[in-house]
């Protein structure tokens, strides 16, 4: 399964109509932004594994005894781990996350108040996401977990460009576009988020952002 498949199939259908269901937010929304927030926690996830062998084998250890892919197959289950959600988002974006939060939410139409909760749903599924692909690239330590999550960001890249043109595809390219790049290469926020969010873009500032111009059909009146 690539990163694409995991928010289009039916796992990223699943837990986006449990989640719209829940905090009376449409479907579509939840999708594209599990198409943001997925390479946005993977991105974190690897710059912490590149600069940090400690936090590599945590994230591995963490991979090996709760994340092991079966959420995938349940997304039921995003619902009733989402207060541990809540914990694998403060531990990955630390003091980051408000802002994280805020930026998502002004450029999605999600209010601040279901913004949090909705990401901490989304949370397991991602970490579910990246023990299956563990497992399936045989990734045994921390020391090849950074390398694992560079090849799921440059994959979902590759597919991005070579498919069709759809918004959800076009949102991960945007995404994707900026933060490809080497896990030393500075804050993973400005990286993925500076083009798709107008960080540090005064292009993007000045058109709403390119999440806000691909997402504008999508989601409608807000």
């Amino acid at each position: 399964m690539s990163l694409i498949d995991l928010i289009t199939g039916n796992t990223g259908n699943q837990v986006a109509e449990k989640a719209g269901n829940k905090f009376g937010i449409d479907k579509s929304q939840i999708i594209a932004l599990l198409a943001v927030a997925a390479p946005l926690v993977i991105s974190y996830l690897r710059k912490k594994s590149h600069d940090n062998p400690e936090e590599a084998n945590k994230l591995n250890t963490a991979l090996d005894k709760d994340h092991d892919g079966s959420i995938l197959n349940n997304p039921e289950q995003a619902a009733e781990r989402q207060d541990e959600g809540n914990s694998i988002l403060s531990h990955i974006f630390g003091n980051e996350k408000p802002q994280i939060e805020n930026q998502l939410s002004a450029k999605t139409g999600i209010s601040m108040d279901k913004i949090g909760p909705i990401l901490a749903m989304l949370a397991p599924i991602i970490m579910g996401f990246i023990g299956k692909e563990k497992q399936s690239n045989g990734v045994i330590s921390g020391g090849g977990i950074s390398d694992l999550l560079s090849g799921i960001l440059g994959n979902a890249s590759q597919q991005a460009e070579n498919e069709s043109t759809n918004p959800i595809n076009d949102i991960l390219g945007s995404v994707l576009g900026g933060g490809n790049s080497s896990a030393d290469s500075g804050n993973p926020l400005s990286n993925i988020l500076g083009g798709v969010l107008g960080e540090k873009n005064k292009q993007a500032s000045q058109n709403d952002g390119i999440l806000g111009g691909l997402l504008g059909g999508l989601f409608g009146e807000k």
